[in-house]
């Protein structure tokens, strides 16, 4: 997760593609925006995700601004070890009944 954060902070397209699960992932990352910047990322909780597991999960706060306007993403993520390396799938928002 941490390393899925520094690069949209580095704006690193190619990483972000390639540490995304092939089922799930986008064609493209699109073009950066120069006007958002990023703050921070609180983790707020882990479930397995461990030396011995295939699977985990992150919940995490990633704070940002946009045109000096504050917003935060929260986030449960889930990741799958894939070829001995972990690969974001999907996520949602906790808070949201909906996911």
């Amino acid at each position: 997760m941490r390393a899925r954060y520094s690069a949209f902070v580095q704006e690193k397209p190619d990483f972000l593609l390639a540490s995304w699960h092939p089922d799930h992932r986008p064609e493209s990352m699109g073009e950066s925006d120069p006007s958002h910047t990023w703050l921070g990322l609180e983790i707020l909780d882990v479930v397995g995700g461990g030396a011995f597991d295939n699977v985990g999960e992150v919940e995490f706060t990633a704070r940002f601004s946009v045109r000096g306007e504050f917003f935060e993403l929260h986030e449960r993520s889930s990741f799958e070890r894939l070829g001995g390396s972990w690969v974001y799938v999907d996520g949602y928002d906790p808070g949201n009944p909906n996911g």
